[in-house]
Parts: structure tokens; sequence; C-alpha cells
């Protein structure tokens, strides 16, 4: 074992020998594990992080409606965002059609 001495600004060299063996290279990003035995140094899972463009998020809203009365707050909910719901790709929920819930063969019946 190999002692690593602190510098100034708390920086440390880890052996070459030790960054080959657990792949870190210039630039990983490293977690400081406080441990009662001592500081546990392993790498650190970074995810992409996505960000949805307002065609994307009113594209989640009318897809996620379940029932005809979702579907309708989630046209509203699209058209405040200045979106038109009808160039968005999604599928209606059963028992909507052409702005009123329906009955039929293949959806319960609405009141």
């Amino acid at each position: 074992m190999e002692p690593l001495r602190i510098g100034r600004r708390g920086t440390m060299v880890i052996p070459s020998a030790l960054r080959r063996k657990y792949g870190f290279e210039e630039g990983t990003l490293i977690v400081a594990e406080p441990l009662p035995e001592g500081i546990l140094l392993r790498p650190a899972v970074a995810l992409p992080l996505e960000v949805y463009s307002k065609e994307r998020k009113a594209e989640f809203l009318l897809t996620n409606a379940v029932t005809p009365e979702d579907y309708a707050w989630a046209l509203a909910e699209v058209r405040k965002m200045g979106i038109d719901p009808n160039s968005v790709p999604h599928e209606k929920p059963v028992g909507w059609q052409g702005g009123r819930q329906v009955a039929g063969r293949d959806g319960p019946s609405f009141p």
C-alpha cells in the first residue's frame, strides 16, 4: 500500500496502478463516501438529463389521458401551452369522439 499526500487545496494523486485497475481517467467523476473505517472513493454514476420540449410535454399529456375527462383536461392544458392538439401525435381515449364523449361497442357509456 502506497501512502498518499494531501495537497494544499485538498488534492491528492491516486497511484497509476490503482487508477488503471478501477478505470479512473482524467475527468472521471468520483464519489467520496464517508465510512466509519475511512473514506471510500468510487466512480459516480452520471445519467444524461433529458429536457422535454413543449411539444413532447403536450404529447405526454395527451397520450396519458385515460378517460374522456382526463383527455378534455389535457386538451385544455395543451392549448394553454400554445400548441394545437391536432398537431401532436397521440391516440384519443376510448369513449372520445370529436370533442364529446360517446358510447359504443368499444367503450363504456358516459352521461
